[in-house]
């Protein structure tokens, strides 16, 4: 099981690390310009975008991936 997990830059990380992460990093206007989605646009918050992205799979997706590619950055 572990070694389906070991390729997986996700693994071990909640999505709430994830947007603390991006959110300290880029703040919710860059955030906003990368993922066009109203919890990042209009009123954000963590909790607002952590409801959201919990209940809709293609943002929670472009996030994600948005996550991985900013990661090297991250890591710095």
């Amino acid at each position: 099981m572990e070694n389906q997990q070991k390729n997986n830059p996700l693994h071990g990380i909640t999505l709430q690390k994830m947007l603390e992460d991006l959110i300290d990093f880029y703040g919710f206007d860059t955030l906003g310009e990368f993922v066009k989605i109203k919890c990042f646009t209009e009123n954000p918050s963590l909790k607002s975008s952590l409801t959201f992205l919990r209940k809709t799979d293609w943002a929670r997706i472009k996030v994600e991936n948005l996550y991985i590619k900013t990661l090297p950055k991250l890591n710095k």
